[in-house]
Order: structure tokens, then sequence, then C-alpha cells
């Protein structure tokens, strides 16, 4: 399925000048950036699960909005501190959640 990308001219001149052409370079460029971003992507991808999660189930409990900055200030600890008062079942069921997403300090990238 062709797609448009839109580039200034001096982009289409250096990806031209590339071996295999446009079309060859970017496809190395995505797959350069995918696996340098590995876990970043990873990262994002949990927090937007988590926050989906929060949303549906504690968006009206109190310091929700609190909380969600923590899940994505990677603040584990704030973020339980903050949600003591909610249902049990609810804080068990996003804790688990929101310890799936990987810290930024865990955040690698993988070899080759």
């Amino acid at each position: 399925m062709p797609r448009e990308v839109t580039l200034l001219p001096r982009h289409w001149d250096w990806l031209n000048e590339q071996p295999g052409g446009a079309s060859a370079a970017l496809r190395r460029l995505v797959d350069a950036a995918r696996k340098g971003n590995v876990g970043q992507d990873a990262r994002r991808r949990a927090q937007e699960v988590a926050h989906r999660v929060l949303s549906v189930l504690a968006g009206n409990l109190p310091a929700y909005e609190e909380a969600l900055r923590a899940v994505y200030a990677d603040d584990h600890a704030r973020f339980e501190g903050l949600t003591q008062a909610w249902p049990i079942d609810i804080r068990t069921y996003i804790l688990a959640r929101v310890r799936a997403v990987p810290s930024t300090e865990s955040e690698t990238t993988t070899p080759d």
C-alpha cells in the first residue's frame, strides 16, 4: 500500500544519492531507528497500556491525575502512595500494569 512522504528537496537529493535509491535508504533508516529504539518503544507501549487501564478503571478516583503523572515519571513509590485509597481489586490490577512499564534505567538496545 503506497503512502505519501513529504520531504524537502534537500532530503530527496540526499536520499536519491544513497545506494539503492530513496526507498532502500528509507528502509535502512527505519530499520536502524527501530533497532535503536527498542527500549523506548517498549516503554511507550507499556505506558500507553497503563494509561488506558488507569483511565477506564480509575479515571474518577481520587488522585487519578497525579497517579498518572507518577506513571510517566517512573515514580512507582509515589504511584503506590497516591493509590492507597483506591479499591483493592482495581489498585492491584493497575499496579501490575504499572510495574510492567520498563524503567528508564532498564532501556537497552539489542545488538545486531
